[in-house]
């Protein structure tokens, strides 16, 4: 078994740290000048379609706008949005939140193009239900079905099992540090839970994440800012800092620049999933009147993500002074620790309720990528279904039990090739989404407030099924 986990990690470490981040900025920049800063000169439009789905009521049981925004952040931010920002604080200084935001920048962009992609190669289901993503516009989109389903078994493995055995873990291990409940009953409790919410369907994890994600983010967000008014005469010199060590990182971070612009990139992407090839699967249930809304918003989710998440935890990080660059305090150790700075003995137990909600959210959420891919797995896809949510259910009671260095390890391995497939299709059928993107802004522009979509624009109406006449909405 360690033999296998050196290979695993070998592979992770090229995979990673060199080949991936390559070609997700470098994809990145190119669908920025090819969308003309999409992510940048239409944000007032993101926030509108955002907005204007919030009060939107879905007809029967469709998904709304809204409501697939909250499925894919749901998912986005987890606990890697409190531990995840601290290690890279340890490691690279507070620089590394500048490349940070600078990767969601550029990531927002190839979140626009595969969300978009998503909505325009779905499927339409029964009761005004679509399924989408990655293994949709491969098949239909590129007409290499056996990718397809290499894909969806890459991605349910990944988010349905794997990473919801991670999720469950560390909210085991929470509420055992902070209240000492036993890792067995957490996890007959969270299994219970969870196999409620899946086996309602896709439908019910879109209410419950609609519900969950504005109290978990708003939340999360105004303890941020109670640190932030508690230290606000540090706040300039604290920004101060941040740029100064983009450029010049201190002493203590082993391997100079390179090492904060590496530490920040991957924070970043490993955080708002732009091009992992998993957002669009929530992208895609959305009921719609044009695919570039639901691109939109999608895009806008990766600022959310970075900008306003894993930003409060950088803050309240940074201002609390308990950090050490290179020092052995880190992950959720250093988060409690800057929490305890400010609010004292009961942010260990708030920090345990955070990631509770953190953590819970994305277990429901990863489960929604698996549901959608099912038709991809043999002529029996309610089957199918049935089995999955079971072995959803019965990995979130292994995880709670387990120790999880070789699974997370394996997650992102098979993370890297679901990425290397993603960024493969959408770089092919990048042209469909700016085409659309164009179509959009024409409508826009001829005063019509809410565009339509017509499939006869694209340069190729093969496979589009969901926009033909008798299936829209």
């Amino acid at each position: 078994m360690e033999f296998i986990h050196g290979i695993v990690n070998s592979i992770n470490n090229v995979l990673w740290s060199y080949v991936l981040i390559v070609i997700l900025i470098g994809l990145g920049l190119w669908f920025t000048v090819s969308t003309n800063f999409v992510q940048v000169r239409m944000l007032p439009e993101m926030l509108r379609v955002l907005t204007t789905g919030t009060s939107t009521k879905p007809k029967s049981k469709e998904v709304s706008t809204f409501q697939a925004f909250c499925i894919s952040a749901a998912s986005r931010v987890g606990v890697g949005n409190i531990a995840g920002v601290a290690i890279a604080i340890a490691l690279g200084g507070p620089g590394a939140v500048f490349w940070m935001w600078v990767i969601a920048l550029i990531g927002a962009a190839t979140g626009f193009i595969e969300s978009t992609l998503a909505q325009i190669y779905k499927i339409p289901k029964a009761d005004g239900l679509f399924h989408g993503g990655p293994a949709y516009y491969i098949e239909n989109g590129l007409g290499q079905p056996k990718v397809a389903r290499l894909f969806a078994v890459l991605l349910t493995v990944t988010f349905g099992l794997i990473y919801n055995s991670v999720q469950a873990n560390t909210i085991a291990d929470a509420f055992h540090n902070s209240f000492a409940i036993p890792q067995e009953t957490t996890g007959l409790v969270l299994a219970l839970a969870v196999g409620i919410i899946i086996f309602g369907g896709v439908n019910r994890v879109a209410s419950i994440a609609g519900y969950l994600l504005p109290f978990m983010a708003g939340l999360y967000l105004f303890i941020a800012l109670a640190v932030i008014l508690l230290h606000i005469d540090r706040v300039p010199a604290m920004f101060a800092l941040i740029f100064h060590d983009a450029f010049q990182p201190q002493a203590a971070v082993s391997g100079g620049l390179i090492a904060v612009i590496l530490t920040g990139v991957k924070r970043g992407l490993f955080s708002n999933e732009a091009g992992e090839g998993s957002v669009p699967n929530a992208a895609a249930t959305a009921a719609t009147s044009h695919p570039v809304k639901q691109g939109l918003v999608q895009s806008f989710g990766v600022f959310v993500d970075t900008w306003l998440v894993c930003s409060a935890t950088a803050f309240i990080i940074l201002l609390s002074g308990q950090y050490t660059v290179g020092g052995e305090l880190t992950g959720v150790k250093l988060a409690q620790a800057s929490l305890a700075a400010n609010f004292g003995d009961i942010a260990s137990t708030l920090l345990a309720f955070l990631i509770f909600l953190f953590a819970f959210s994305s277990l429901i959420s990863n489960y929604t990528y698996g549901e959608i891919n099912q038709s991809h797995f043999g002529s029996h896809p309610k089957l199918a279904i049935v089995i999955y949510r079971l072995c959803v259910v019965g990995m979130v009671f292994f995880g709670c039990i387990a120790k999880l260095s070789f699974v997370w390890d394996m997650a992102d391995l098979f993370m890297g090739f679901l990425c290397m497939t993603n960024l493969y299709a959408i770089s092919r059928l990048a042209k469909y989404a700016i085409a659309a993107l164009g179509d959009y802004l024409g409508q826009k522009a001829a005063g019509i407030k809410e565009p339509e979509f017509d499939p006869n624009i694209l340069p190729d109406e093969h496979s589009i099924y969901a926009w033909q006449k008798e299936n829209k909405l």
